[in-house]
């Protein structure tokens, strides 16, 4: 793993522009390819969370990362709405924006969110998807934190209170196999802001209704890969085989990690994904058989 200070050296960071919104993106590999593996970061996090993933796929793809909007280096406007929805419209806006006309999503938490439902309106566009922790869940509930982020006055009381001090403690209790440097670059990218994005989004976004999109992907067939962590306390890894009702195909992988698996597991997932990816970055939409 790299320092959490610097990027790989063959990873690019510039600032782009989407629904009046500035973020931050990396990216590897030839810039002017209009299919790429998009990965898409969740809540904690930002699109430092992939810098040696994105490096990884650069060495035979465009790979990119993004800030979502309330994250990262990305605007934190008060009056925008998180919900969701918001997040895949977003989403579409900065793809068409980056000239990314076919996609392979690799997504975390809030990120599933975001690229499904961009995947869902873009079909012709979707070419396969890496779930990590994320995907369309089936009979899924908030865990304990989630839901005491959703509750009036709890939910503000907890982002007030929030210092490095607490969220370090809270990520060891919940992550044993996160490292340090992992744990302080998410909180140098969680400022006061983000927590007031998040909260919006908690409260935005009710963990049912995904589920309909099952119908959505089923019929499309697209090749995905599973890639869970046996230990995430927030999406219990039996979600994992669940995302079989929407990609038939899929293979399911647990890793011994919890909710950031690749950090965890960097070996294994860095050979798990480039395994899935190289074979059908470049083929006909759909992907192998």
């Amino acid at each position: 793993m790299s320092d959490r200070h610097q990027l790989p050296g063959t990873v690019r960071q510039r600032h782009e522009t989407a629904l009046g919104l500035r973020t931050s993106v990396l990216e590897a590999g030839p810039a002017d390819r209009e299919e790429a593996v998009v990965f898409i970061h969740g809540h904690p996090g930002s699109s430092r969370d992939w810098a040696d993933l994105v490096a990884t796929v650069g060495e035979f793809a465009r790979a990119v990362a993004f800030d979502l909007p309330g994250f990262g280096k990305a605007d934190k406007p008060r009056d925008w709405d998180y919900g969701i929805g918001s997040y895949g419209i977003f989403t579409a806006a900065l793809l068409d924006q980056l000239g990314v006309r076919r996609a392979h999503l690799v997504m975390h938490d809030l990120g599933g969110g975001a690229g499904l439902l961009w995947a869902a309106s873009h079909p012709q566009q979707f070419a396969s998807a890496v779930v990590i922790g994320t995907g369309v869940l089936i009979d899924y509930k908030w865990h304990p934190a989630a839901a005491a982020w959703r509750m009036p006055l709890i939910g503000e009381a907890i982002i007030a209170t929030t210092n490095r001090r607490t969220f370090h403690a809270l990520m060891r209790r919940l992550n044993p196999r996160l490292p340090e440097w992992f744990i302080e670059q998410l909180w140098e990218d969680y400022d006061f802001a983000s927590r007031r994005a998040a909260l919006k989004m908690y409260r935005a976004s009710p963990p049912t209704g995904f589920e309909r999109l099952a119908d959505v992907f089923r019929p499309l067939d697209r090749p995905a890969l599973a890639l869970w962590g046996r230990h995430d306390p927030f999406v219990p890894a039996v979600q994992a085989q669940r995302q079989r009702r929407s990609f038939p195909r899929a293979e399911v992988v647990l890793l011994d990690a919890g909710h950031w698996a690749w950090i965890e597991q960097p070996d294994s997932a860095r050979q798990h994904i480039t395994a899935f990816l190289q074979p059908i970055v470049g083929g006909a939409a759909g992907g192998h058989q």
